[in-house]
């Protein structure tokens, strides 16, 4: 795909990979619509990329309500007149044993990471078809490749939003519609900020670490070519490989690179 004057939509754009996402497809010269909840930094973002020549519109939104995805969608068209990128993105995470996971965590979990996906999928691909054209991007874990202890009701999140990727992928197999899942490792965003704030939680990690920018260079390169998996970080496609091959040894390996839970 050629990517000047092509259109992206993107959950989860006020902070972390969202926001690098934006900022590196406006630099090649796409129109980017960017959703969050937070309307001041989603603001600043699009004055950002105004003052750099590019063009961008926003969107205060919440991933769980349908209607919101849909007028992400909806200004993309408005504003630019087509729709060529879906890059869903939003998601927060939990530490903790099973038993530590409070039941209405996990239902937002699930509502933010996967139902936000599946609204964004099934706000997207009516105007793909119409246009026989269009790229789906979610922005999963490697963890939903390769569960990791403590993090079980998050790690299930990241491996509905791949089942739903692969179901996509053979629907559209042989059209001009593309669809990618993405699985980075840890990586420094407000995430790990979040955890802190809403669970009192500080947690972090032996294994190996990437910045938003890989990720988001990343996912821009999928889009010109694209590819079903991406993996920003070459260490993690072989841990999935691993997992299929030998899971057991797996399980004991992925115990010394798990995350940790500090002390505040």
């Amino acid at each position: 795909m050629e990517l000047a004057g092509r259109v992206a939509a993107i959950t989860g754009a006020s902070s972390g990979i969202g926001l690098a996402c934006a900022t590196h497809l406006a630099g090649e010269g796409v129109a980017v619509v960017v959703g969050a909840r937070r309307a001041s930094l989603l603001d600043a973002t699009a004055d950002r990329i105004r003052s750099g020549g590019g063009r961008a519109a926003t969107v205060q939104m919440d991933v769980t309500r349908e209607a919101d995805v849909d007028a992400l969608v909806a200004t993309a068209t408005r504003e630019f007149g087509r729709l060529d990128i879906m890059i869903c993105n939003a998601g927060f995470g939990y530490y903790g044993t099973l038993e530590e996971t409070p039941p209405d965590v996990m239902q937002r979990m699930m509502d933010v990471n996967y139902m936000g996906t599946f609204y964004g999928a099934r706000a997207a691909l009516p105007i793909f078809r119409a246009q026989n054209s269009g790229h789906l991007i979610f922005v999963s874990s490697i963890v939903g490749r390769r569960g990791i202890a403590f993090m079980g009701g998050y790690s299930a999140t990241k491996a509905a939003q791949s089942g739903l990727a692969e179901s996509l992928r053979s629907e559209f197999a042989g059209s001009p519609i593309a669809v990618s899942c993405v699985y980075p490792v840890s990586t420094r965003t407000e995430f790990h900020d979040a955890m802190t704030r809403d669970f009192g939680q500080t947690v972090s990690g032996l294994g190996p670490k990437q910045s938003v920018d890989d990720v988001a260079r990343a996912i821009v390169t999928c889009i010109r070519r694209p590819r079903p998996e991406v993996y920003p970080h070459a260490f993690s496609r072989g841990l999935a490989a691993l997992n299929v091959i030998a899971p057991r040894f797996t399980d004991s390996f992925v115990r010394k690179f798990g995350r940790r839970r500090d002390a505040l």
